[in-house]
């Protein structure tokens, strides 16, 4: 383990916070509030301890595997309790459990709340309840890369950051470098904030609303400064365009590069791709039939549909209309978006569509075979074939997943009394990064009924889902730190 050099990522990360606090501290000046203190405190901190960190460049910068996952881990733990202290220093959130919870919920792009009454708060904590969605969203570390000085991004392996921070089964480089890699997701990230902001601000939205809704949408999180959420503004308009923001944030970013560089035909080949589309089609046809009795006219059944079949798959969690109340079937197509989640190598959370797919294919190669044993099955991806250490790894991430699922609804069950629907949504909703669940954690509701264990493993939960599972894993792990 080459400790000085995860130190000194971390460092890095944590004086990347610090400057991205200056946003919501602006804010304070704007509006006239008292949570100067509130930001300064924490900016100071982590400015102070990162420079500390990063006072000095180790001799040896090589980045592996094993760091990779401990810098990743480490870093959204970090991230979580520093990005905690606004809510505890402005007295907002005054529990430090509660502030733990609303943080990392923020920056895992989970949108699950802990908070009753979100329209009582500043409109700088608000703004930096929002902007942690969008700082999660592609990944801090991801940003970090994307600002280190050109020397340090050279000599650093930094991939295996990368690979660690980004959601989904393959992650690559679209060039040379990683630092370039790093720009151009981001590059793309902003733009298409940016669009979805002005377009918000042509239905009418101030602009204070607009940025807030667009770093949600964006990170696929689902904070909104609305009890009511998206539902406040009945505006079809609004409604239209963040569910197509929704769904452009669920595809994978590397398809938006490849568009740029022209390449039309591999994007339109693209297996994930029509997967994602093909389910999003029929769980909204099938929604919008179960539910049309609710809703005068043709337009409105398939508005509503489309909006929170978007708003689950893409785990946002916003929400137009109160989804606990709609018919059962309805309400497990949701449920089962829960699990399938975005594409790979987007800003969404839950399984991937890319990895469903191969587990999919997966299965049908292992029905063949005790079909017809002597037969040899490849399974091809987007017309090449996929190796075997991808299929294991898809297969070995859904072991551990279900694994982590069940100790969390038993240690929920344990620590709490609530019905099976609940924790078990809870669960889901937080390690699949969507937010609201059912019954009582349903769109209307919140956690804040949670006693305080539920509440650390929910946060593990959300962390860990947001990380792919293992980097999370590695940083409790005692090999992890061995040096061998």
């Amino acid at each position: 383990m080459n400790y000085r050099m995860v130190f000194y990522l971390l460092g890095q990360m944590m004086r990347v916070e610090g400057l991205l606090m200056l946003l919501p501290l602006v804010c304070t000046w704007i509006y006239h509030e008292d949570t100067l203190t509130a930001f300064l405190i924490p900016i100071v901190l982590l400015i102070a301890l990162g420079s500390v960190l990063t006072f000095k460049m180790p001799r040896k910068q090589d980045i592996f595997a094993k760091e990779g996952f401990v810098v990743v881990g480490l870093s959204w733990i970090l991230l979580s309790v520093f990005g905690a202290l606004p809510f505890l220093l402005s007295g907002t959130i005054p529990h430090f459990c509660d502030a733990l919870f609303e943080t990392a919920s923020g920056f895992t792009t989970t949108g699950a709340s802990i908070l009753t009454n979100v329209e009582i708060l500043p409109h700088s904590i608000l703004f930096w309840r929002s902007f942690t969605h969008w700082i999660g969203g592609m990944g801090v570390l991801v940003f970090t890369m994307a600002v280190l000085p050109r020397s340090n991004a050279r000599s650093v392996r930094l991939m295996h950051v990368m690979r660690a921070e980004v959601p989904g089964p393959v992650v690559g480089k679209l060039v040379s470098r990683v630092k370039s890699t790093a720009r151009i997701l981001y590059g793309i990230y902003i733009a298409m904030t940016l669009l979805e902001t002005v377009l918000l601000l042509f239905g009418g939205l101030p602009l204070f609303d607009a940025l807030c809704h667009a770093f949600g949408t964006a990170g696929t999180g689902g904070f909104s400064i609305w009890n009511d959420s998206i539902a406040h503004y009945h505006s079809a308009y609004v409604d239209a365009v963040v569910s197509i923001f929704m769904l452009l944030f669920s595809l994978n970013f590397n398809l938006y590069f490849l568009l740029l560089m022209r390449q039309v035909r591999p994007v339109v080949k693209n297996s994930e791709l029509r997967w994602f589309l093909s389910i999003v089609a029929i769980a909204t046809t099938a929604v919008m039939l179960d539910t049309r009795h609710l809703y005068s006219g043709v337009f409105k059944p398939l508005r509503y549909a489309f909006f929170q079949v978007m708003s689950v798959i893409s785990t946002s969690g916003f929400s137009t209309t109160d989804f606990n109340k709609w018919p059962i079937l309805s309400r497990t197509i949701l449920m089962l978006l829960m699990f399938i989640g975005a594409c790979a190598g987007s800003t969404g959370g839950g399984l991937k569509v890319g990895r469903v797919m191969l587990l999919v294919k997966t299965f049908l190669r292992e029905v063949r075979l005790m079909l017809h044993p002597r037969s040899v099955h490849v399974i091809r991806t987007d017309g090449k074939r996929v190796d075997e250490e991808t299929v294991r790894g898809a297969t070995s991430f859904f072991i551990t997943y279900m694994l982590l699922f069940s100790a969390s609804v038993v240690l929920l069950a344990l620590f709490d009394h609530f019905d099976l629907v609940t924790n078990f949504t809870a669960v889901a909703a937080c390690i699949n990064n969507i937010g609201p669940g059912l019954e009582i954690v349903g769109p209307t509701g919140n956690y804040s009924l949670f006693t305080d264990a539920s509440k650390l493993v929910l946060t593990f939960d959300m962390l860990a889902g947001r990380l792919e599972l293992f980097p999370m894993l590695m940083v409790f792990a005692p090999a992890a730190w061995k040096n061998n």
